[in-house]
């Protein structure tokens, strides 16, 4: 299966952890455009405006959307971050989104905290994504 990884870049060091993971399953997989320079510096993730001007450079959400449209299914690697287990931010918010319109399968590597506590949860649980609670033999 072709799959794109998503997450916060944040996560890059696991994101390519999980590409490796899944390629000795038989997957053919892909990482955010933007991973190696996250990996390279990884507070690039908070410097907002010298990400912003980047991600505008080099048109990171066209990339990532047409990733997803051309792949089988994307895994959402959703690590606790910023006090909030299972983090999904809004760039990878919009990833799943994408994902559920091009009607791809959805995998979240764990569980989302109740909608009641995080507003986005609500639409996260809307588009129905299968949790894998970190088995990754379950993406099939």
């Amino acid at each position: 299966m072709k799959i794109m990884i998503s997450g916060s870049m944040a996560f890059a060091k696991e994101m390519v952890e999980t590409k490796a993971k899944l390629e000795k399953l038989g997957h053919e997989v892909g990482l955010p455009f933007e991973t190696e320079i996250h990996l390279e510096k990884p507070d690039f993730v908070d410097s907002l405006s010298e990400n912003l001007q980047y991600c505008i450079d080099k048109n990171v959400l066209r990339k990532s959307f047409d990733f997803i449209a051309s792949a089988d299914a994307v895994v959402v690697l959703n690590h606790p971050r910023k006090g909030i287990n299972g983090y999904i931010g809004t760039s990878t918010l919009m990833e799943i989104a994408i994902a559920y319109y091009f009607k791809k399968k959805i995998f979240l590597m764990f569980p989302i905290p109740h909608f009641e506590d995080v507003r986005w949860a609500h639409e996260i649980t809307i588009m129905q994504p299968k949790i894998i609670n970190g088995d990754l033999k379950l993406v099939k």
